[in-house]
């Protein structure tokens, strides 16, 4: 499809859809507005969500969409507009009340109680009982049934905070898919998901929708929008462009009535290079439990990427690496041996990492800007008994500028930022220790199209400036197309190196998931 078609293309109005809906809608939305104080984030919404579908919420981030959500499943009250179910008029003063209507709302965030168990959590406040008892056991089996459903083994009895971020967000939506509801919202439900945690999902919400379940989808990545969705609505601003078919648009279509512009290509052009010698060097690495005799070296200039499932060990390498876990091995800058005993001795020796949680390990979402972005080079700002906030505060001035970091005020709190927002402020955070090697570990992970661009490009200036960079990710395409290398592992060893025409995603994938792909595990061509 065309760009000018889809432009001109009038959205679908909910009143005169082009083929009659067979029933009528699960909820409408009529109008919605929402202001906090001055500031309106949601202006004049509206939408019939209807059984048995599908209907994609997109937009940047700062589009509303969260807004919106919110407002649908009682967690915020709408300044004008009404919400209708049943032909009446309905208000959820709390979230409880829209689950009891039968409205219920996936999270992004992991909003789970890290020291309960699975099970506890998946039942926390809905409790099976057996007379005057609670029913553990009958508990802990329908735990391990519906989260096998979900492609997830973790022991019911495991404690939340001891699990994989990824195995904690099926245990969020397994607690949300527990009951029976009429419209089930998911918000970037794979975000921390791959491969096939991923396609578990996506086929669990194609038998929700043959089950007359009511599906409201919101994510970043349009190639699930596209094969998911029967309707996809677009916000922008907080203002609804319109309601489109899915059928036939395209995901350029989609970015670009998201955006509003032509998009330039998402990942930067490659130019010829000429890699340095090795920067870092890791030699016979093991972090205990999770990976095991690594070894790889990183070029100056080069980005290298690592690749593999949930669960080979890619994250945890690196939060040994840099002194987050016990770990053994050699860890080798510019030829020197180094010794990270913890992360502040990582950064002092000029290693960078980006954390792929920087909500609940990277930033400090109640607390504001500036001390978030000095914390890690807290002497420059605090070299004695009194904090210099002149400096802190250019230095924050500064970082806003340069990565692009939108914003209402400076005084605002880090919670308040967007997705992308947030990451680009955890870059400045690391960037501020001048770092040789930068680490990030799921650089555009809920983030949206034109934040992953200026993150792409952000990575491409830093090693223009001779540094190297290792990004981390769960999307294969993204690797290919910013990388310069690519290595992949799998339980806990490098299966494989890929560069130049064979970075493919079937490549990837045949390294990630084949048994015989693991060799002796240091990084070499299989």
């Amino acid at each position: 499809m065309s760009t000018l078609s889809i432009v001109e293309r009038a959205p679908v109005k909910q009143a005169a859809a082009t083929a009659p809906q067979p029933t009528s809608p699960t909820l409408r939305a009529q109008g919605l507005s929402k202001a906090y104080d001055t500031v309106t984030v949601l202006s004049d919404v509206s939408l019939d969500i209807f059984p048995g579908e599908v209907h994609a919420v997109i937009g940047e981030n700062g589009a509303g969409k969260s807004t919106f959500m919110r407002l649908l499943a009682g967690y915020a009250a709408p300044t004008t507009g009404t919400l209708i179910m049943d032909g009446q008029a309905v208000t959820f003063a709390k979230p409880q009340q829209a689950q009891k209507a039968g409205i219920v709302l996936v999270h992004q965030e992991i909003l789970l109680a890290d020291g309960l168990t699975v099970a506890e959590n998946l039942f926390l406040g809905r409790e099976l009982m057996r007379g005057a008892i609670v029913d553990d056991r009958t508990m802990r089996r329908l735990a391990t049934e519906k989260l096998a459903e979900l492609g997830c083994f973790v022991s019911p009895n495991a404690l939340v905070r001891d699990i994989p971020l990824a195995d904690r967000q099926l245990v969020q939506i397994a607690r949300a898919l527990l009951d029976d509801y009429r419209l089930v919202i998911f918000d970037e439900p794979t975000a921390v998901l791959t491969g096939g945690e991923v396609e578990r999902l996506l086929s669990i919400i194609t038998r929700l929708k043959a089950r007359g379940i009511a599906i409201l989808y919101i994510s970043h990545r349009l190639d699930e929008v596209q094969r998911l969705a029967d309707k996809v609505t677009v916000l922008r601003d907080g203002a609804m462009i319109g309601t489109y078919p899915a059928e036939g648009l395209s995901q350029l279509d989609m970015a670009k009535l998201m955006v509003g512009r032509d998009l330039a290509a998402m990942y930067p052009q490659r130019q010829p290079k000429s890699l340095g010698e090795p920067l870092l060097e890791v030699r016979q690495f093991t972090v205990p439990g999770y990976a095991k005799d690594v070894s790889f070296s990183a070029m100056t200039g080069e980005i290298l990427g690592f690749a593999g499932m949930i669960g080979a060990g890619r994250t945890e390498l690196f939060e040994g690496i840099t002194g987050l876990r016990p770990a053994s091995g050699h860890v080798l800058l510019r030829g020197q041996l180094l010794e990270i005993r913890s992360p502040r001795a990582a950064m002092d020796a000029g290693i960078g990492y980006l954390t792929e949680d920087r909500k609940g390990k990277g930033l400090l979402l109640q607390d504001r800007l500036a001390p978030n972005l000095t914390l890690a080079a807290i002497n420059r700002f605090h070299p004695g008994v009194m904090l210099r906030r002149r400096r802190e505060q250019a230095a924050l001035g500064e970082a806003v500028g340069t990565y692009d970091i939108r914003l209402k005020s400076l005084g605002v709190n880090a919670g308040h930022l967007s997705g992308g927002n947030q990451q680009k402020l955890l870059l400045a955070k690391v960037m501020l220790t001048n770092p040789s090697v930068v680490i990030i570990d799921e650089p555009t992970r809920g983030i949206d199209i034109a934040n992953k661009a200026q993150i792409y490009a952000f990575i491409q200036k830093l090693v223009g400036d001779g540094r190297t960079c290792i990004v981390i990710s769960s999307e294969m395409q993204e690797l290919i197309g910013i990388c310069d290398r690519i290595l992949v592992m799998r339980e806990g060893r490098i299966a494989g190196e890929l560069s130049g025409a064979r970075m493919t995603e079937h490549e990837v994938a045949l390294l990630a998931t084949t048994e015989g792909a693991v060799g002796p595990g240091q990084g070499g061509k299989p």
